[in-house]
């Protein structure tokens, strides 16, 4: 397998629930902030471990002598690597293990994954300033979401399959009558599908 054979899947757009959002500026009267949408170093990690999971690695090597942590990562994938500086933010998160996690995001952008986030139009939204969050969370637009999500739907059912990771009950019949209603609800998303495979 080469990089070239993967590279696709790699740049796929993340399940939306996945996506979390960070103001990058807030207005001087903390009324609207311009959000910026990102995903966690594990979004990484998981992506890398479904796509190629014994053919990546990643190394950090601490810079001294800077105001924040500060690490140079490099990341490894079948074989290419690519290289990029992380930095802790400012405060109680400033740790050598936030800047690895922001090196470790950084050169993944390289490689493709997550780089569709910085194509998203500007979002200003309204800001709870005494809450320090958004008044509203911002949308992804749909180009910006996994083909199966862009229907009526999608984003909760996955969202609820990723839940039921943790939380499947042990009972089998119980397990038979989650699958059922799941076989159901994700046929509802695809209904010319299923009405071709009846006629």
């Amino acid at each position: 397998m080469k990089l070239s054979d993967v590279q696709k899947r790699l740049q796929a757009p993340f399940p939306a629930h996945a996506v979390a959002w960070k103001p990058g500026v807030i207005t001087k009267d903390r009324s609207r902030a311009l959000m910026l949408a990102h995903i966690d170093a594990r979004n990484v990690q998981d992506r890398l471990d479904a796509i190629c999971p014994d053919a990546w690695e990643f190394h950090v090597e601490v810079i001294p002598g800077t105001r924040q942590p500060t690490v140079k990562g490099r990341l490894t994938v079948l074989g290419v690597s690519r290289e990029d500086i992380g930095e802790a933010p400012e405060g109680d998160l400033g740790t050598l293990k936030a800047a690895a996690s922001d090196a470790l995001k950084r050169c993944a952008v390289q490689f493709g994954i997550g780089r569709y986030l910085y194509d998203l139009p500007k979002q200003w939204v309204d800001w709870n300033d005494a809450k320090r969050e958004p008044v509203r969370t911002p949308e992804l637009p749909d180009w910006a979401k996994p083909d199966h999500e862009r229907s009526a739907g999608g984003a909760h059912i996955v969202q609820a399959m990723d839940q039921l990771k943790y939380e499947l009950p042990d009972d089998v019949d119980l397990q038979r009558e989650v699958y059922k209603h799941l076989k159901a609800a994700l046929g509802s998303l695809h209904p010319m599908q299923n009405s071709g495979r009846a006629a």
